[in-house]
């Protein structure tokens, strides 16, 4: 069977595992230039490059109040309650996650704690294009609004029209953002991690998006405005034992690669037999497919792996280290104990890929190319920054100032030394 793998050793997983390349030289020679642009010029890039890439002439770059109330009548009743019950369970989520630092005395009179503080400005790149991802909003915006983040930034394209989808601005409208401008691609990474006349400058910017923008994400980091993560195109890798249901597996594969052409889906599974029954299904299942186009080319891409030893498959999958890890297994939850490396992981036949880009709970901005090895997926974390503070008194400084000033003097850092010396000294002075 093509693209079929036996029992691989080692040396040949690195070659087996790589994702579909770019190059990043090529990228970065494309992309630079339009974040100098903006950097620049600001707005009339921003609206010379909407032209150019969308065919849309736009003479406001911010969405108005009335454009956002007037898109809430444009979202069926069916789809707003899918998005509230959606809301609900991730909000609950990434509340869950909130820290509060308990103040620990590790020496008597020396009392530190840390505590959790939003980042103040934050953008989040909303991709449109072929699908636009109103579920992003609802995985970044949500944690943002949590975190207490004050300045909440959305940029997502804008079609022909000018309009920017409904069902994204009634999302925003639903977890209170406003801030919302009709820009994407490169120059919409740009104008949030530079500023232009229109739209502020933040500190950290999230989201998904195309090679473009991930692009774009790493070259404005290197220049010291922070980004979630490293993040290319999507993938998933599924385990697949003799209790797998072969529609189940098919279905998530192609979940998966209707994502993008350059989406990659791996299958590990215990036997040949698992993956003739899921070939036959993707088969089956990708006529009926409305993306079949787009899920063929991401297919060229997809591995399947026999891996008849269940402990040398999940070193396999560490090494791969998926985006989103599919354990399709009677024993799903004993099988997670060998997870180490994995974005997401969805245990048992119940917990399709699906479930977590939308509405479980968990959040589905995660770690691709390999980088959950260490890297985590988006969270309530990941919009605060944890600040430690201690405070001393005089017991305190007198209990471990000495050890200070040794490792101090060791170091030959006389004033840090002395910044400790003086204290002694007064708090010595006042007991005499």
């Amino acid at each position: 069977m093509e693209n079929v793998f036996i029992n691989p050793g080692k040396g040949e997983w690195k070659e087996l595992l790589r994702r579909p390349a770019f190059d990043n030289a090529s990228l970065e020679n494309i992309v630079a230039p339009i974040l100098r642009d903006v950097k620049q010029h600001g707005d009339e890039t921003i609206r010379r490059l909407a032209e150019k890439f969308d065919g849309v002439i736009l003479n406001d770059l911010r969405v108005s109040a009335s454009e956002i109330d007037e898109a809430a009548l444009l979202v069926s009743d069916d789809l707003k309650a899918a998005i509230a019950l959606a809301k609900n369970n991730i909000a609950v989520f990434h509340h869950a996650q909130q820290e509060n630092g308990k103040p620990i005395e590790t020496t008597d009179g020396v009392v530190c704690w840390r505590k959790s503080i939003a980042v103040q400005k934050v953008g989040l790149y909303i991709p449109g294009g072929t699908a636009p991802l109103f579920s992003t909003l609802l995985m970044l915006g949500i944690p943002a609004v949590l975190a207490g983040c004050s300045d909440i930034v959305v940029c997502t394209p804008a079609d022909k029209s000018g309009k920017v989808n409904p069902v994204i601005l009634y999302v925003a409208r639903l977890i209170g953002i406003k801030n919302i401008y009709k820009t994407g691609g490169a120059q919409a990474i740009a104008a949030m991690a530079y500023g232009t006349e229109t739209i502020p400058q933040v500190y950290k910017i999230f989201g998904p998006g195309n090679q473009y923008v991930t692009c774009a994400k790493q070259l404005v980091n290197k220049e010291g405005t922070a980004i979630d993560m490293p993040a290319g195109p999507s993938e998933v890798a599924v385990y697949a034992d003799e209790t797998a249901n072969p529609i189940f597996v098919a279905a998530d594969l192609l979940s998966q690669a209707e994502h993008g052409a350059d989406s990659q889906v791996v299958l590990v599974a215990t036997s040949a037999d698992i993956i003739a029954k899921v070939k036959a299904e993707i088969s089956i299942q990708l006529s009926a497919l409305p993306r079949k186009e787009i899920a063929t080319k991401a297919l060229k891409n997809t591995r399947f792996i026999i891996m008849e030893e269940v402990n040398a498959a999940f070193d396999l999958l560490n090494e791969y280290a998926a985006e989103h890890l599919i354990l399709a297994s009677d024993n799903a939850v004993e099988l997670s104990e060998k997870v180490i490396n994995a974005g997401s992981v969805f245990l048992g036949h119940y917990s399709p890929e699906s479930v977590g880009d939308y509405a479980s709970g968990t959040n589905h901005t995660l770690p691709t190319n390999g980088y959950a090895k260490a890297y985590s997926g988006v969270s309530l974390d990941s919009f605060v920054k944890k600040v430690t503070f201690q405070q001393l008194n005089k017991q305190g400084i007198k209990n471990i100032g000495n050890a200070v000033e040794l490792m101090a003097e060791a170091e030959g850092l006389d004033a840090h030394k002395n910044a400790v010396s003086v204290r002694l000294k007064h708090v010595g002075d006042k007991e005499n």
